[in-house]
């Protein structure tokens, strides 16, 4: 089975970290078989805060995590977590 990142977020509220966060992200990404996948807006149909859904494919579960915890991603994070709010859970599953 796939890993996947899901993440709910607000709209991007500092484009700075937003654009570094994207640099940093792009040769992790390459690194772990990592797919973004922006879902459409329609997609959320229940939301007080989370403007974003977005889903990242990775091949498997094991390199959903290990991208996670990987030293080049918790740099990366920091960006990410200043460039908007967010929330995150890690699965394995088979989305078509």
């Amino acid at each position: 089975m796939k890993g996947y990142w899901i993440i709910f977020a607000s709209d991007v509220i500092d484009t700075e970290a937003q654009q570094e966060y994207g640099r940093l992200w792009k040769p992790i990404s390459d690194q772990y078989g990592a797919k973004l996948k922006v879902l459409e807006e329609s997609a959320l149909v229940e939301s007080e805060s989370t403007y974003r859904v977005l889903a990242v494919e990775f091949p498997n579960y094991q390199q959903a995590k290990a991208c996670y915890h990987d030293p080049a991603y918790v740099e990366a994070k920091q960006f990410a977590q200043r460039a908007s709010r967010r929330e995150m859970i890690i699965m394995e599953a088979d989305l078509k």
